[in-house]
């Protein structure tokens, strides 16, 4: 006679709500020097400005077992005072870490930082485009296998490919918003609506 073995219990999960209650520790302000005040409440982020940089952290990356590759991560961003970026993301791409600028270098530019050692406002991912203080900006970024894509507000601002190419962060401050997290400059924004998906 022979018995066949299965495993038993719930399928891999496909998406994460990072801001539901079942991850709202998980939060912290990202420890920036003269960083403003970071807040949660009901399942949104709000980042005081800083002198100049303030970042919100998400330490539960591995723990939460979210993946570094073939994911998407959705959420919507708001900058309420200032003129610079604000709602910017930095995330996982395989064993690096990179950030998506939206409205940074006095608050127009968008881009990814860093690609080849170069900033977003050098590198081929530089884009303009002008935010409305006190309105929500719809933000998706996906990770694939070969490439980085992100939109706003349904506008494809970034399409490249990573294939052979080394990513990482601009040094400095952003480093510590890794291996997830939010950062505003000299600016008051706020973040919600934050999904983890994979692809």
């Amino acid at each position: 006679m022979l018995l066949f073995l299965t495993q038993c219990g719930p399928p891999p999960r496909a998406e994460w709500k990072l801001l539901a209650d079942e991850f709202e520790s998980s939060w912290q302000a990202a420890g920036i020097a003269e960083e403003g005040r970071v807040t949660i409440k009901d399942g949104e982020i709000t980042l005081d400005a800083g002198q100049p940089m303030t970042g919100a952290r998400f330490d539960a990356w591995q723990s939460a077992k979210l993946p570094r590759s073939r994911y998407a991560i959705e959420y919507e961003a708001m900058r309420v005072e200032g003129n610079d970026f604000f709602g910017t993301v930095t995330f996982p791409v395989n064993d690096s870490h990179v950030t998506l600028v939206i409205g940074g270098w006095g608050g127009t530019l968008v881009g990814i930082s860093s690609i080849d050692d170069l900033d977003a406002s050098e590198n081929t991912t530089t884009g303009n485009a002008f935010f409305k203080n006190n309105e929500w900006h719809q933000v998706r970024v996906e990770v694939r296998d070969d490439d980085i894509r992100a939109w706003i507000g349904g506008k494809l601002f970034v399409n490249v490919s990573t294939k052979g190419r080394k990513l990482g962060l601009r040094a400095g401050d952003i480093e510590k918003c890794t291996p997830f997290g939010f950062a505003t400059y000299a600016t008051r924004a706020r973040v919600r609506e934050v999904v983890v998906r994979r692809l």
